[in-house]
Order: structure tokens, then sequence, then C-alpha cells
């Protein structure tokens, strides 16, 4: 999920899902029982697990204080900091979500630095915090936060907060993002992370941390170098549809982004993709013939020389209302004034992502 970069395009495909509101309450309720907890045998690598919410979120368990507050956060590459609703939260979002308490653990410092992040979903306004954060068995005893008092948006999403995972350039100003105290602390091997999103499953994906488990990917691991450390930044060559080449002419930029459910490009060229599967609008969304569906072409992203084809069946959803939904949404043209598009979920659910700080590079591999 980009901060201060993407419009609103991703709340309208949250709202869209969660009319039927029920549906959220017991998703919600079923994700209580604690399972986030570590995994992994291999004391070189920490397996998380995450929750697939719809193809649209991928949520996992953190506890914050001493003694433990558990929260439901969004693992997101898109950002750069961590943040929870805080018991002085009176916004209608921070009802329907867990609050944090300081005044009920022993280990909360409070900086009280003001604090005001904006995301493509909404905005939060609130106080800087520190205290223990416990990501499974990885614990950092001294991590800055953000209390959200005020919260607008994301009132109906699954998750209670946002965990960012992008370069500390993206971070609250003077403040150190999660993974980079884990990686500075020793207390992960190898400064990389990774993720593996399922289809459709409600289980079985992972955020990996320190190192990599090849069982979640088929084949090797290409790398691509991060055109700018600041997001997930890489060189695209070019985007192709039925042998027609889409956009990123000359080259272009693409953000790796786990915090963003569709993929996201220049208006202009959405809008003709729209046009070549026969995508008309249905409110804000834009549907086609649940029958044709397999007769759409794939659209291939050609990254670093390799080509990363996105079948149909990929870009494609199926709404709660029976409608077939298009995954591809307009508006990177005001975030910069080069060509950028944004790889979300829809694109990282067939490609196992490495994310790897030591080296400046995304690696990406067919997921199993």
């Amino acid at each position: 999920m980009l901060r201060e970069r993407i419009p609103l395009t991703k709340i309208k495909t949250m709202r869209e899902t969660l009319r039927e509101k029920n549906l959220l309450t017991n998703f919600l309720e079923k994700n209580t029982d604690g399972r986030s907890q570590n995994v992994a045998r291999d004391p070189k690598l920490s397996l998380h697990p995450l929750r697939n919410y719809l193809d649209l979120a991928y949520v996992g368990n953190i506890t914050i204080g001493t003694p433990p507050q558990q929260f439901k956060v969004l693992f997101d590459t898109g950002s750069g900091d961590l943040w929870v609703p805080s018991v002085y939260c009176y916004s209608p979002p921070c009802r329907t979500h867990k609050v944090f308490n300081p005044h009920l653990s022993t280990t909360f410092r409070l900086p009280g630095q003001p604090v005001d992040l904006i995301y493509g979903s909404g905005r939060v306004v609130g106080v800087l915090g520190c205290d223990t954060v416990r990501i499974g068995n990885l614990v950092d005893v001294v991590q800055p936060f953000a209390l959200i008092r005020s919260q607008f948006g994301m009132q109906h999403a699954p998750f209670d907060g946002i965990l960012g995972l992008g370069y500390p350039s993206l971070a609250i100003r003077g403040t150190t993002p999660i993974f980079d105290n884990l990686k500075r602390r020793g207390l992960i091997s190898q400064p990389v992370f990774a993720f593996y999103l399922s289809t459709r499953k409600e289980n079985g994906s992972m955020v990996m941390f320190g190192g990599l488990d090849h069982s979640y990917h088929k084949g090797e691991i290409q790398w691509i170098p991060v055109s700018r450390p600041h997001y997930w930044q890489i060189t695209m060559n070019r985007i192709t549809m039925n042998g027609l080449n889409l956009g990123c002419f000359r080259g272009c930029q693409a953000i790796v982004d786990t915090g963003t459910s569709l993929l996201v490009g220049p208006s202009r060229m959405i809008t003709i993709i729209r046009r070549l599967i026969g995508a008309r609008p249905v409110g804000h969304e834009y549907a086609v013939s649940c029958r044709y569906v397999s007769r759409l072409p794939t659209i291939v992203f050609t990254i670093n020389g390799n080509n990363y084809p996105v079948p149909p069946e990929a870009y494609i959803r199926k709404s709660l209302r029976g409608l077939c939904l298009s995954s591809f949404a307009g508006g990177t043209e005001n975030m910069s004034r080069s060509e950028t598009w944004i790889l979300g979920d829809v694109f990282l659910r067939l490609y196992f992502s490495v994310y790897d700080r030591g080296n400046n590079r995304v690696g990406l591999a067919p997921a199993v």
C-alpha cells in the first residue's frame, strides 16, 4: 500500500466486496485463534503465516507491549511505518478494530512526536510510541510505532494496522522500520524477507524473514536490481498483450507492493487494456462477461529480460455478486513524471517474491 502516492483505487475494491458486512465479521472471528505463531524449525529462517482475505489483503498477527496485545496487520512493502489504533481513537474505523492500550504495557514509552500518514485507502493521525513488538519468535524490544488517535478510511479493512517493509526513507523521520531493527540487532541471519501469497485459499500464505524456504517456488529465482531504494522499485522493459506493446516503450518503473491488491498503471494505458479485454463500467469497477474469461489475452510483463505472464484467470476476479471484475486500476500518473506501474497482489500470487536489502534487489520465481 503506497503511502502519499496512489489515489483511492484500493478502498473502492474493498468496499464493493464488503457490502455483505457479515463476511468481515466471520473472517475476523475466525482469525482470533492466534495461529500466526512461528512455524519454522530452521533457526536461520522465521516463517510467519498470513491469512488471505478474499484475495484482497494478506493479514498476519503481531503483538505489541508487555504483556502482549495482539493485532492483525497488513505486511506492506509499499510503506515504511508500523501503526495500530489506540484507545484514544474515537473515529468510526477504530470502533471496528482492536486498539492498543499503552497503560496496560509495562514496557511502553512515549516519545510523543506527531504522526500523520496518508495511504491510498485512507489517512491516520496520532503520536509516536515505542514498545516491544513480536512477529512470531522475532522480538524487537525497542520498536517505534504510531498510536493512532484519528483514522479516516479503512473502516471495513480486515486488518487493525499496517506493518511497513519499505526502505527507511519511507518511514517517519527519525525512526527505524522494524525490519531494519531486526537486521541491526542480529535477530535475523540474512537481510532478506520474502512473500508467498496463496490464491483463493484463506490459509497457506507466508512471509519469511532472514532467509528463504525454496519449497514455495519453482525454478530459479531471477534477480532484478532495485532502481531507486525508496520503494521496492525496479525497471521494467515492456508490457505486451496479444503481441501488442501496451506501454513502457522505452522502459519504465515498477513498484512491487504487497499492500496493493490490483495491477495499477497510468490511466491512459489502463483504458487501453480495458478496451482490449472488453471491460465495461459497473459502478466504480469494470466487468467482463464471465463466459469469455478463458478467451481473454494474457498480459506479459518483461522485467530484466524475463517474461512474467499474468493470465486472465489471475487478473479477472469474481465478486460476491457474481460479477467478473477487472483487476486493473489507473492513477500512477499522479505519482511520478515517468511511467510507473504497481505490481500488486494480482501479480504476486503468481510469483514468489524476495526482497534483498543486503544487495538492493528483488527476486521473482514462479510460485508453487
